[in-house]
């Protein structure tokens, strides 16, 4: 089994075994950095979960295709080729999906081109990357875990008592917006919430509705950031 798998690429470039997995390595590796300081620093209107995933695919996906090419100029337009008739007759929305199309090209190619044992171990530690990502919910951010709307009735200079109620039970307050009519008096507040407990939301909600000034009282239970 052993001789196998050290010879089974019956290509006209010998196989480097440590190098392939090396490289594999160092490609997961360099997406997950990628990957964190993405799920770190994104602050638009749409986030992905898949784009994430992708994110750590992809460098192990290009690694292992440029090891099926090894300077092989005939291999190399083969691949483009495929990607065209892929590309003309599909149309994917979701990268992970792309990534699942490349992972079988590349694993198709490494057979058609006698790479046999670079298929195999490819196609093993793609696929179990896949499935840590998805085991683990890798990309998956949970900033908040209650959004909270009120009205405040009181001045704004005597807002420190909702600040300290709030501050009591959660670790991070955030105020999304903040509205006032002409029509009524108070302004309009709507907060997310990373709360200390997110099994104590009522009492939470009772010592709102205890608290003067504070009025028109709804929660919403904030999900996890996977497609926004």
């Amino acid at each position: 089994m052993n001789d196998w798998l050290s010879r089974g690429d019956y290509a006209s470039a010998p196989l480097n075994l440590p190098i392939l997995l090396l490289g594999l390595l160092l490609a997961f590796l360099s997406g997950q950095v990628i990957a964190w300081v993405y799920m770190l620093t994104h602050s638009g209107l749409s986030y992905s979960r898949s784009f994430v995933n992708s994110l750590v695919i992809m460098p192990m996906l290009v690694a292992l295709v440029m090891q099926v090419l090894n300077n092989n100029l005939v291999t190399a337009f083969g691949l483009m080729a495929v990607f065209a008739i892929v590309r003309f007759r599909n149309i994917l929305r979701d990268t992970l999906d792309t990534t699942y199309v490349l992972s079988v090209i590349v694993t198709g190619m490494a057979c058609g081109t006698q790479k046999f044992t670079t298929a195999v171990l490819g196609c093993l530690v793609v696929m179990s990357v896949m499935i840590l990502l998805w085991y683990t919910a890798f990309g998956s951010r949970h900033r908040f875990d209650l959004i909270l709307n009120l009205h405040w009735a009181r001045p704004f200079a005597e807002m420190a008592a909702l600040a300290r109620l709030l501050n009591r039970h959660s670790l991070k307050t955030q105020c999304a917006s903040q509205r006032s009519n002409e029509g009524y008096e108070g302004i309009d507040l709507s907060y997310r919430l990373l709360l200390r407990d997110s099994n104590r939301v009522e009492d939470l909600l009772k010592e709102l509705r205890e608290l003067d000034g504070v009025s028109r009282i709804t929660s919403l239970k904030a999900e996890d950031e996977s497609e926004l």
